[in-house]
Formats: structure tokens, C-alpha cells, sequence
């Protein structure tokens, strides 16, 4: 016999339409806040930054691909990773089938990762992903918008991320007011860094020199303007299977980072 509440068809109905008037105003003010992101003032980029694409060398205005808005995934994958994180690989899963939709609406969604893009186009073929991903090695584009941090600063902090400055104490535990060393902090645990830095192949220090974060980028009349970035559980809304858990009967139903590689759940 289930623990759940149970009731009738009626009493499921009468609760049903409380959490829907509920759930409409969570709708409203997620557009409001969908216009205040927008109202943000636009911040003009003049740093000559310099990516490595699948078309060869290209500037930050080169990855609009002849769009006037760009989305960038800034996924978590190193120059000394052997694979992409397990969590922003997870997030990327959903990419492909987005990004032919944004392409036709004047928005190119890119991927941007410190890695060497050999690494990348490697990972990419054994994902199946198809979307645009640039590798920034080589340039302060990581740095500047807080998704990677030097070794130097890993030793000495504070650094900041999530628009917060903290001293994480890398390499060791999370603290638990930090959004640094985990993609999906409410699924982590002790663990969890240490866990995810055996499967890029690394250490736990590493690992978490990167961050995973989202920018948006908006160009006119030749100019570069940075419009937005988010960080940590602003990432929520980009993890298509958490949409789906979060209206399964159990919900997100974890306490660990439960979660593999697409192509890694088979392999026991």
C-alpha cells in the first residue's frame, strides 16, 4: 500500500485547480522576470578575444554565425579533462534539438570551452552532438566572465562566481553557501566533486578551475554587447530532464549526483 495521499477524482480536482492558479502565477512572473533580463543595460566588449572553431579561427563576432544574437554555454571542459563534465554534458544533451529553432529565429547557441578543440570535436562525435562549440584555450574569454579560474587563485582566493566572492577551499569539501564546485548543488554531497573529477580523468583541484555558466551576446551595427549571464542553479531551466522530473510523481528523487554520461548507464 502507497505512503502517498490518496483521495478521489473529485479531491485530486479540487487540489489540482489550487495548484494551478499556483502555477499560473509562477508562469507571470517568469515572464516578468524574462523582461527585466532583457531590460538589462548592454555592456559593449572591445577585448579582442580569439576562438578555435570547426571553420578555423574566429572572433567573438564570428560565432554569431551572421546572427544578431548569441548563446553561450560555457561547459565545463578543461585543457587537462579527458572527457566533458558529466553535469554540463547532461545539460548538452537537449542543445540539438534547440538550436535549429534559435538558428531560425536570429539566435546562434554555442558551446565555449577552455579544451583544446580536437578534444572537443572528439567528445562531440562520441555524444552524437552536432551544435556549435568553440574552444577559448588560449584566451581570457573564460576568465572574464568567471566560469574558469588560474591555479594561483584556486591557492589564494577569494574568487568570485555567481556574482559572489568566496574562498572555496578547492581541492577539499564544499562549502555550503558555494555554487562553485557543483553544477547541481541540492544533488551533491561530499562527494560529488571527487566523483566527477575521476570521470573527466583529473583531480578534484582541476576539475574545479571551471565553472558552468550561460552568456548572451548581442551584436549591432558591428558591435559586440554582452547582455546577460547566469551561473549555478541559474542553470536550472536549461536541464530539460529536470522539466520532466520536476512533474514526475517523485519529483527530482535524489540526494547524490545520480547522474552519467548518455552513454555510460549500460556500462554497470
Amino acid at each position: 500500500m502507497t505512503k502517498h495521499m490518496t483521495g478521489t477524482r473529485k479531491e485530486w480536482l479540487a487540489a489540482r485547480l489550487e495548484l494551478l492558479e499556483a502555477e499560473k502565477e509562477l508562469t507571470r512572473r517568469s515572464d516578468e522576470l524574462a523582461r527585466r533580463r532583457q531590460e538589462l543595460p548592454w555592456v559593449r566588449i572591445d577585448k579582442k578575444y580569439r576562438f578555435e572553431t570547426d571553420e578555423g579561427s574566429a572572433s567573438l563576432a564570428d560565432l554569431f554565425r551572421g546572427r544578431s544574437q548569441l548563446l553561450v554555454y560555457h561547459f565545463m571542459f578543461g585543457p587537462d579533462y579527458a572527457a566533458g563534465c558529466p553535469s554540463c554534458s547532461a545539460i548538452a544533451d537537449g542543445f540539438d534539438g534547440s538550436v535549429v529553432h534559435l538558428a531560425n529565429h536570429d539566435v546562434t547557441l554555442s558551446a565555449v570551452s577552455r579544451a583544446p578543440l580536437a578534444k572537443l570535436q572528439a567528445y562531440k562525435r562520441r555524444m552524437g552532438w552536432t551544435f556549435p562549440w568553440a574552444s577559448s584555450l588560449g584566451s581570457d574569454f573564460n576568465f572574464d566572465f568567471n566560469v574558469s579560474v588560474t591555479e594561483e587563485q584556486q591557492r589564494e582566493g577569494p574568487v568570485e562566481y555567481n556574482y559572489r566572492s568566496a574562498r572555496p577551499p578547492f581541492g577539499t569539501r564544499p562549502p555550503r553557501d558555494s555554487r562553485a564546485l557543483d553544477a547541481k548543488p541540492e544533488a551533491g554531497g561530499e562527494g560529488t566533486p571527487a566523483k566527477f573529477a575521476a570521470m573527466v580523468g583529473t583531480d578534484v583541484a582541476t576539475y574545479t578551475r571551471e565553472r558552468p555558466g550561460m552568456s548572451a551576446f548581442v551584436l549591432e551595427d558591428g558591435v559586440v554587447y554582452h547582455t546577460y549571464s547566469t551561473y549555478a542553479r541559474g542553470l536550472d531551466g536549461l536541464w530539460g530532464m529536470y522539466q520532466w522530473f520536476d512533474r514526475a510523481p517523485k519529483g527530482r528523487n535524489e540526494t547524490v549526483a545520480w547522474w552519467r554520461r548518455h552513454d555510460e548507464y549500460n556500462k554497470g
